[in-house]
């Protein structure tokens, strides 16, 4: 067995944490999942940095909040050009340095360069595929160029374009027919021919499990991390043929148990190589279910659990996350975390396993849970106090129990439906977690002490450009 672990890290897109039955679903059958949280721990107050994709994506990769970088609202799109600097430390760059392998397959989503035809220039910022790209010319900046061996997978989301494949830093077939059919809210762009949207996922699954037996057979003793982002259960929610119908919970009910079949797909894998007992899993999500497209309320299912709000939005239902860890005979089986953890906290955590001592200028946001995966906390929290970020770049912070948000209502434009309540004309927002994990009443003018010192905290976080202390400060 290698000295350090293997490490999988599969990150779903927008499933919420009312999805898995482990996290109280009854109408969503989620068998992997579940085996997982049974073999190891669930955490039940983790949390993405952000309430959306690309900027929640860059926070993993990197350990750094993502409002520090150019990006501070939104998403970006497939055509925009990358998030992570080159020169900047991420989750790979360090593994490979201690020797992994490494692959990241699915969604990427936090930008690569495009290349243009000649004599035409590429509109980055738009989100419709103008004709300007010459797929034939090998993409710039992509995941090849942080620190993965090996990249299959789609630029953005399933709901933009351009509607292709692309393996390490070429397409695989180019775009040239116009997306047809447009499943509900995607955007207009060109596909490969013979896309299909309910398939992407069956190929992410496959290519995964293909480099894990490639790994395997290239060299038995070398560890490997695959970082694993299935489109599943972002919008549009078009399942594969083999689980259509699979759920009581509707299309999109049948995409959260997508996530799961790509779960045991994996598992499956790592126990044909004998490489299960030897690795680190974790199941997570990168942020909470679209308002638009919790239909699976009208089966009796809440995608996002009993919490208030969803994706995009500062309220909890935005950024807290299902995160399940299993590593046989380190973590104990069967285990709840209530410990206060961020995905950005992945990195870190990573670094402590192999022994690294991350530098000043890495990882700046990112703090070490391994002695919460271990059971081996002792009373010390893992982090001071967490940042929340909303879509429109509305900021929270969470330090123990007490939550503070420097904004009213959601914090997002997108489908946020709001009436502020006539008795509340306060600029923000704090919330006892402990006692009011809803966010149903807020202490803004009841505590005004708490609210100070917070407001104190979460301006020294953003003006010192880091959260981790310094190792002279340690």
């Amino acid at each position: 067995m290698p000295e350090n672990p293997n490490i999988v890290y599969i990150m779903a897109d927008d499933m919420g944490y009312g999805d898995p039955g482990c996290y109280g679903a009854t109408k969503i059958r989620t068998p992997n999942m579940d085996r997982l949280a049974a073999e190891g721990v669930r955490f039940v107050d983790a949390h993405s940095s952000s309430a959306v994709c690309t900027p929640s994506r860059y926070s993993v990769l990197t350990g750094r909040y993502c409002w520090r970088t150019a990006l501070k609202r939104g998403v970006g799109g497939g055509f925009s050009l990358p998030l992570i600097d080159p020169a900047r430390e991420t989750i790979a760059t360090m593994l490979k340095r201690h020797g992994y392998a490494t692959a990241a397959v699915g969604k990427w989503h936090v930008g690569w360069e495009w290349q243009p035809k000649s004599g035409e220039k590429i509109n980055f910022d738009c989100w419709d595929d103008e004709g300007h790209v010459d797929y034939s010319r090998p993409i710039i900046g992509g995941p090849n160029e942080v620190g993965f061996d090996y990249f299959f997978g789609i630029a953005g989301s399933l709901d933009m374009p351009p509607y292709c494949f692309v393996e390490n830093d070429r397409v695989v077939a180019e775009p040239t027919e116009e997306k047809n059919p447009y499943n509900p809210q995607q955007r207009r762009g060109y596909m490969s021919p013979g896309w299909r949207d309910e398939d992407v996922d069956v190929h992410h699954a496959r290519k995964a499990c293909q480099w894990l037996e490639r790994t395997r057979e290239a060299d038995p003793k070398k560890p490997f991390f695959l970082y694993l982002t299935p489109s599943a259960p972002h919008r549009p929610c078009m399942p594969p043929d083999f689980l259509a119908g699979v759920s009581d919970a509707g299309p999109r009910g049948d995409l959260v148990a997508t996530v799961d079949w790509v779960v045991g797909q994996v598992l499956q894998t790592l126990e044909k190589l004998g490489r299960a007992d030897d690795t680190l899993i974790v199941v997570t999500s990168d942020n909470g279910a679209r308002p638009c497209d919790v239909d699976g309320e009208m089966y009796g299912h809440k995608s996002c659990g009993d919490l208030r709000g969803y994706k995009g939005q500062i309220w909890d239902g935005g950024h807290r996350e299902p995160f399940i860890a299993r590593w046989p005979g380190r973590i104990e089986p069967g285990g709840t975390c209530e410990e206060l953890v961020c995905l950005a906290d992945m990195m870190a955590t990573c670094a402590a396993i192999v022994g690294e001592q991350l530098p000043d200028n890495a990882a700046e946001d990112s703090f070490s849970f391994l002695p919460a995966l271990l059971g081996e906390q002792g009373g010390r929290p893992v982090r001071e106090a967490i940042i929340h970020h909303s879509v429109d770049g509305v900021f929270s912070v969470r330090r123990g129990r007490w939550k503070l948000i420097d904004g009213r209502g959601p914090g997002a434009g997108m489908n946020a439906k709001w009436t502020p309540p006539q008795e509340d004309d306060f600029p923000g927002q704090l919330y006892d977690m402990a006692d009011d994990w809803r966010e149903t009443t807020n202490l803004w003018d009841r505590e005004p002490d708490i609210r100070d010192r917070l407001f104190r905290l979460m301006r020294t976080y953003k003006n010192e450009n880091r959260s981790r202390p310094r190792h002279e400060q340690l």
